[in-house]
């Protein structure tokens, strides 16, 4: 029996999930299919190593979408002012939420928690497939046709590609793709510190890589330092303790003492550069439409802007009853690729300026840390574009 959507979404990760959730109202019929079937709640004890800095703009979209407000209030944590130093441990660049006019600068969110509260959401206005995988789809002129794993047969007017870095989706469609490997590792964990961070988020750029604190509830921080693969894998194999000081001596002691809560994890970093977001009867979006350096911690708040600006398309789309028409889809298209090629752009220039041992380099990006910091005005527009 062929079953028949207007919009099928691939992948339940994040910003596939919220796609779902701000589609509630739309009066579409909607589908996703996840080959993973989504972990358990996590326990109130644990933590999750992998978190997010979530902009002020993500958070109310999903809240609109009625995800966020299934989050437990005591794990999210805002990030009310944030101090970023160079290798001169005399330049930094401070920003206050306070200052900005703004409530906090960000909120950070577990992985899990996240992912959870979205489930919850997207169960309630889709058809889950879930775990299930497909292995053919086919695009035609009024409908896109997918092929499951067990036979089954979908029709969708629009095939949404939110399954990763890697999209088979994507590839299938032939959407070229440029990837840049930065030979670097994200290597995460979280610590119990000494000292308060009373919602401040650190960053050092290191001339090994970029090293952040992040502020989560209670006296505890995780940490996601982008360092050389070697060095990463290095750093992920060590014993608790050793990571803890090595941690330590990375941050200058900037909140003390150090104990690891959750077990180091890495995972490789790239920049990827997709041609087109969209085909006709297809869009992609997050990770399967662009890669950027996690330095500025913005990947999933351009997933969820792709979420938000595709899903104020479909719903403004007036008397075009085809979801998938392309005339449509290049609306999307024209409305992320500004947001999307100045991230790419200012995420890949940051890291190759301070990733670097040219001396002229160091004194010049150290000084100019020092003069954004001497500036209010350009300090408030930065943070006014980043909580969007």
């Amino acid at each position: 029996m062929r079953s028949e959507f207007d919009v099928f979404i691939v992948g339940g990760g994040l910003v596939g999930l919220s796609l779902v959730a701000a589609l509630r109202d739309t009066g579409l019929k909607l589908a996703l299919i996840e080959p993973h079937t989504p972990d358990a709640v996590p326990a109130e004890g644990s933590w999750d190593s992998r978190v997010y800095a979530i902009s002020p703009g993500s958070a109310a979209f999903l809240e609109r979408c009625g995800a966020w407000q299934r989050l437990p209030r005591e794990r999210v944590t805002r990030v009310e002012a944030m101090k970023i130093y160079g290798d001169d441990t005399h330049a930094c660049l401070e920003f206050g939420a306070y200052d900005a006019g703004l409530r906090e600068l960000a909120f950070i969110v577990e992985n899990g928690r996240l992912q959870h509260a979205l489930w919850q959401t997207a169960r309630e206005q889709a058809r889950i497939y879930c775990p299930a995988n497909w292995t053919a789809v086919e695009f035609g002129a009024n409908s896109a046709s997918l092929t499951l794993e067990d036979g089954a047969e979908i029709a969708a007017r629009l095939v949404v590609g939110a399954d990763g870095a890697d999209s088979r989706v994507r590839a299938q469609a032939g959407v070229a793709v440029t990837p840049s490997e930065y030979r670097q590792l994200g290597v995460v964990a979280n610590f119990s510190c000494e000292k308060p961070h009373r919602g401040v988020a650190f960053q050092w750029f290191r001339r090994d890589g970029v090293l952040a604190l992040l502020p989560l509830a209670g006296s505890r921080v995780s940490m996601v330092w982008s360092i050389a693969q070697e060095r990463g894998r290095q750093l992920a194999a060590l014993a608790a303790s050793e990571l803890a000081a090595e941690v330590e001596s990375a941050s200058h002691g900037a909140l003390g003492a150090l104990d690891v809560i959750t077990p180091a994890a890495a995972f490789p970093l790239r920049l990827q550069r997709v041609k087109n977001f969209t085909r006709p009867r297809l869009a992609l979006v997050g990770d399967a439409a662009h890669n950027v350096h996690p330095l500025a911690g913005q990947g999933v708040n351009l997933g969820f802007r792709d979420a938000r600006e595709l899903a104020a398309v479909l719903t403004g789309r007036g008397l075009q009853h085809d979801c998938g028409d392309h005339a449509l889809l290049r609306r999307y298209e024209r409305a992320r690729k500004e947001d999307v090629l100045a991230m790419q752009f200012t995420t890949h220039a940051l890291q190759k300026l301070f990733n670097n041992d040219v001396v002229w380099l160091a004194s010049a990006r150290n000084l100019g840390l020092r003069l954004v910091n001497w500036q209010p005005q350009l300090k408030s527009f930065l943070v006014h574009h980043a909580v969007a």
